[in-house]
């Protein structure tokens, strides 16, 4: 709901999760904390999707589109506005330290030849995330896993034919 609507109030959060408002407010004091604690949880799960890609050790076409289907998961799991988590100051140096972990595997995925050295500073780090962030939001009726497909095939290759056989 809060992805949807980020004004959303307590009261309709609560209508919609089928309980009364006063529930919720016994677990959190204010919207601010309920905002905290999915904050708190969508970057858990990133985390969680950083490790299980193995960005450091496992092959660099394996660990990018593991992370990508984790992370397409992870967003339509907790779909949280990302302006929204960017100011997130209490998860800032747990958000920073999965952004250094990303970067630097992007700059591994240029060392090892799979992304092009020739595009502006930082390019493959801002596109990736808005390729996912699509994939989420314009491609639910596919699995992580084909989302994924697409988002890694457009990343590497771009939406252009030449050099692939055409249809």
């Amino acid at each position: 709901m809060l992805a949807a609507d980020p004004g959303a109030s307590i009261a309709s959060i609560a209508a919609e999760a089928g309980v009364d408002r006063r529930t919720v407010y016994r677990r959190f004091a204010s919207r601010d904390e309920l905002l905290a604690a999915i904050h708190d949880a969508h970057l858990t799960a990133v985390e969680q999707a950083i490790e299980d890609a193995r960005l450091r050790e496992a092959p660099v076409a394996v660990a990018l589109h593991r992370f990508v289907e984790n992370a397409i998961t992870v967003n339509r799991t907790w779909p949280v506005d990302p302006a929204r988590l960017l100011t997130d100051d209490a998860v800032r140096p747990r958000r920073d330290a999965a952004i250094r972990a990303f970067d630097a595997f992007l700059r591994r995925a240029a060392d090892d030849g799979l992304l092009r050295r020739d595009t502006p500073e930082g390019w493959a780090n801002v596109l990736l995330p808005q390729l996912m962030l699509l994939a989420t939001q314009h491609m639910p009726d596919r699995s992580a896993g084909q989302a994924a497909d697409i988002v890694v095939d457009t990343l590497l290759h771009g939406l252009g034919t030449s050099g692939r056989a055409r249809p």
